[in-house]
């Protein structure tokens, strides 16, 4: 089976669907032996148009006013479309540009989506109701970026609750242990990686046995909202980010992204919780001193886009 593509351009987001303009109808010429207008005066000069009635100067200078603010009002209209169809016309095969590095982007490589045994479906469509990832977990995880060092410990592959919960404050793993046994959590798939500025980067995927077991961990659990939720154990405290606008965001994924708030120590940390279906994926990042916005945000919107 083919697997989809999920495109590294780097141009702007594809358009969902293209229409082809049907081009317009030729006028039909007449037949070549049609008979002529045998009253018609071969000689007679066309009729003349008649002109239009001349409008008073007021009326006109009113009409060009109102041209020009109509003008105006469409060019506004058509930049802000522009702008919105940018952030609500990503589709799930669309990701952000990868080949910019001048805004502190990371390369990926290209991106697919796994292929389904047959009759399997993906997790957002019909008859899928628990929205069941039947893809390997592990091909759903987001690769390292060039020029990345692996981590040892997260290479990929399946990890256990002890690595996972080691990411949480010390008091708190217990509890979440014991939360993931009788939630039935299926799968850990973790990778880690560094990259030469000193940005380590982590994900962890938990799949469980369906979309309510994982928004049940999401909510109940971890507690995830208008803050963290259960605290890591690297940053105790982080703040909702205010100014994640979701413009990758894929449909029927929710994203939870945060930033640890000054004053943060020697190094600051990012996080982010995405829902997906029957699975959660928690995202951490951090460098020392300030963690960068964008290669973080990338990120999360890749590995977004892969469970979606």
């Amino acid at each position: 089976m083919t697997e989809p593509v999920i495109s590294a351009t780097p141009a702007t987001p594809a358009i969902s669907e293209i229409v082809e303009e049907t081009p317009a109808a030729a006028p039909v010429p007449a037949p070549a032996d049609a008979p002529a207008d045998p009253f018609a005066d071969p000689f007679a000069a066309p009729p003349m148009p008649s002109a239009p009635p001349r409008r008073p100067l007021k009326d006109r200078r009113a009409l060009r006013a109102a041209a020009r603010w109509t003008l105006a009002v469409l060019v506004c209209g058509g930049l802000g479309t522009g702008t919105a169809y940018g952030i609500t016309g990503m589709t799930r095969t669309d990701v952000p540009g990868l080949s910019t590095q001048a805004d502190g982007r990371w390369t990926y490589p290209k991106l697919t989506l796994p292929a389904l045994q047959a009759g399997a479906q993906r997790p957002y469509t019909d008859g899928n109701d628990g929205e069941i990832h039947h893809a390997d977990l592990r091909r759903l995880l987001l690769p390292a970026p060039k020029g990345a060092t692996a981590d040892k410990a997260l290479n990929g592959g399946w990890t256990g609750t002890g690595q996972y919960v080691a990411e949480y404050a010390k008091d708190e793993r217990a509890d979440l242990k014991k939360a993931l046994a009788d939630a039935s959590v299926r799968h850990i798939a973790a990778r880690g990686w560094t990259m030469p500025d000193g940005t380590t980067s982590r994900i962890y995927l938990l799949q469980f046995k369906s979309a309510a077991f994982a928004q049940e961990y999401k909510d109940d659990t971890v507690s995830v909202g208008f803050d963290g939720g259960t605290p890591l154990n690297e940053a105790p405290e982080v703040a909702l980010d205010d100014h994640w606008s979701e413009g990758g965001s894929v449909e029927d994924t929710t994203s939870y992204v945060y930033a640890e708030a000054k004053p943060y120590g020697a190094r600051q940390l990012r996080q982010a919780y995405v829902l997906a279906g029957d699975t959660v994926a928690l995202v951490i990042q951090s460098h020392k001193g300030a963690t960068a916005k964008v290669p973080f945000e990338q990120t999360v919107i890749l590995q977004t886009q892969l469970l979606g």
